[in-house]
């Protein structure tokens, strides 16, 4: 795609180069294609969830020389990308101005949460901020080569929810946004990962797909009837239960397709696959909770590649219970993380503060709830 020059928002006052643009991004969960093979015409389409689970924030400031910096590991491993992506930026709308990045957290490569995307989308958010530039979401992510299968990152980066994607145009635009649902606030997702399995990524991946068959258009039409008819009504208003049926369903039929790019499995780590598989049986059993109001069931499945899974639940209480039982019951294997997230019905948070002397993020980027890690 050729760029367009980017349009100033407006003229920046004197002594702007002292402002600080802050980004918080968060992970997302891929639930599924609705027709990985294009049966007709049109490949992929996809569903996801914006949850709090994790994020990536980074800060973006003027400095004497081009500097980057990380708070912890995980952000360390991400820098190289952040700075490929900022001279890309940089190359792209001509401005080379001397900045200081920081990372200061960042979503696990590699682990079904979108990392790739929140990364690259939030650098590119922060850079047209700093600079004045009128960006939109779409041209960043295709400046910087995100959303070529999937648009669900790009939509929860701008606007969180439940979001069903239409696929990739054939210009290899990123993917229409097809509904945006916003998720009953009582929900809770029980995410369990594990740390030393790492999901298929680049020639790995396309090697994985080649061999696999085709999605058969059968299963194709279940995958977007399941979607259309109970994911979606479910989340709009129609019951946690439905929601949650046809969630697991689309999540059998896609588990069943890659399981051969898996060893044979539905889940990459096979620890997290035995847990998924207890907590699917224990969450058909109807759960008590103070008002009686709680739903059996639960949506069982994998985010993208893994080794991420989760368990979407009817309400708080639910998760902590099912969670519960699983350590009573002994089946949460050594090194296994669990979280019980909350759903996010926004996007990414964009602040910008008027001096680089503060280098603290701002209180409107400081997280009020950040999911417990349990195991």
């Amino acid at each position: 795609m050729t760029p367009s020059p980017a349009q100033p928002l407006d003229a920046r006052p004197n002594g702007a180069a002292g402002r600080i643009v802050w980004v918080e991004a968060p992970a997302r969960l891929h639930l599924g294609f609705m027709d990985p093979a294009g049966s007709l015409g049109r490949p992929f389409g996809s569903l996801g969830l914006t949850v709090d689970a994790l994020s990536t924030a980074l800060s973006l400031r003027a400095a004497r020389r081009p500097t980057l910096s990380a708070d912890s590991d995980v952000a360390d491993a991400e820098l190289d990308r952040a700075a490929c992506h900022l001279a890309t930026l940089q190359r792209l709308t001509g401005r080379h101005d001397p900045l200081h990045l920081g990372l200061h957290e960042a979503l696990p490569a590699h682990a079904g949460l979108g990392s790739g995307t929140q990364l690259a989308l939030a650098v590119g958010r922060a850079f047209a901020r700093w600079h004045g530039l009128d960006l939109s979401t779409t041209t960043l992510a295709a400046w910087l080569g995100r959303g070529l299968r999937s648009g669900v990152g790009i939509a929860g980066f701008d606007a969180g929810g439940l979001l069903l994607d239409g696929g990739p145009l054939a210009d290899g635009s990123p993917a229409p946004l097809l509904s945006r649902i916003a998720v009953p606030a009582a929900w809770r997702v029980l995410l369990v990962s594990d740390p030393s399995c790492r999901g298929l990524c680049g020639p790995a991946e396309r090697a994985a797909l080649a061999t696999l068959p085709p999605l058969s258009r059968e299963q194709a039409a279940a995958i977007c009837h399941e979607t259309l008819m109970r994911v979606l009504p479910g989340t709009a208003g129609a019951g946690f239960a439905v929601a949650a049926a046809g969630l697991t369903a689309v999540q059998d039929v896609l588990g069943g397709h890659f399981a051969p790019a898996q060893h044979g499995e539905p889940y990459t780590s096979a620890a997290v696959g035995r847990l998924m598989r207890w907590l699917r049986q224990a969450a058909a059993v109807p759960g008590a909770d103070p008002a009686g109001a709680d739903e059996p069931g639960a949506g069982i499945g994998q985010s993208s590649w893994g080794p991420t899974a989760f368990a979407l639940l009817p309400s708080a209480a639910r998760a902590r219970a099912l969670m519960a039982a699983a350590q009573a019951a002994g089946v949460i294997a050594p090194g296994l993380q669990l979280r019980i997230a909350t759903p996010l019905n926004r996007g990414a948070r964009v602040v910008e503060v008027p001096s680089a002397e503060d280098s603290h993020a701002p209180a409107a980027l400081r997280t009020d709830h950040r999911p417990t890690l349990y195991c």
